[in-house]
């Protein structure tokens, strides 16, 4: 029997990836039904809520597919074998994680501000509005892969921002406040850390990067981060599965 799953912060991304790994090792194919959802509360030893939530986030990535009154099937998609696929949606943290990193947050600057167009815009917001900035460096081992800038509505976080410990999960924080993300829509390019993110912050051998810029919704379809990641080149890569 699996080993039980622990940790509630990630509890059905977990899930979701040891589904993945069920379905792979167990060499099922398109068209092969999956175990009943009683069948993988027992096998995983977890809840059964949990195990439809996982399930649903297999489902969105057209990995498996349910036919009404027959259970769930593997889906064609599920053939298509990529590392990390770039539709899943997860917190930077368990994505380091994936890449083998235990990262340290180092927070740069704080501020409460109003947006620019493109923020107010990401945000469907007004540029009279207010946003708290956060910049960031995750650090693997006192070496910065990644620059992080995020953008959240002022409105959506009622505590003063110095109470506030900044070095953690903003999906978290925002989980705290009634506002957790559950899907975002983002975009790829490949960038050089700006001129003067580079000269403030001595980050002269970041090289090149993945810059990945990405709206977060909340499950009323509410934009809630507008997030700017730059990934350092030399540390990650992605892979797209297109369906």
């Amino acid at each position: 029997m699996d080993e039980p799953l622990r940790d509630k912060q990630t509890l059905v991304i977990k899930l979701r990836d040891r589904i993945l790994d069920l379905i792979r090792d167990a060499s099922l194919k398109p068209g092969d039904k999956l175990p009943t959802e009683a069948e993988l509360t027992q096998r995983f030893r977890i809840s059964r809520p949990v195990v439809r939530e996982a399930l649903k986030l297999l489902e969105q990535d057209n990995l498996i597919y349910a036919e009404h009154g027959r259970g769930r099937f593997v889906s064609p998609m599920s053939a298509v074998q990529v590392d990390r696929p770039i539709t899943v949606f997860e917190s930077v943290t368990d994505m380091v994680r994936h890449y083998g990193y235990e990262i340290v947050n180092k927070v740069l600057s704080i501020a409460e501000e109003a947006p620019d167009e493109l923020v107010a815009r990401q945000l469907q917001m007004r540029v009279s509005d207010r946003v708290i900035r956060i910049e960031r460096l995750r650090l693997q081992r006192d070496e910065p892969i990644m620059y992080c800038v995020d953008y959240v509505p002022r409105s959506l976080i009622s505590a003063r921002l110095y109470d506030i410990d900044w070095s953690g999960s903003l999906l978290a924080l925002l989980e705290e406040h009634k506002n957790k993300p559950r899907m975002s829509a983002a975009s790829v390019s490949a960038v050089v850390l700006p001129n003067d993110v580079v000269e403030r912050n001595d980050l002269r051998d970041f090289g090149p990067a993945l810059l990945i810029t990405e709206t977060c919704f909340n499950a009323a379809g509410i934009p809630v981060i507008y997030a700017i990641d730059y990934h350092r080149g030399s540390h990650f890569s992605f892979s797209l599965a297109r369906k």
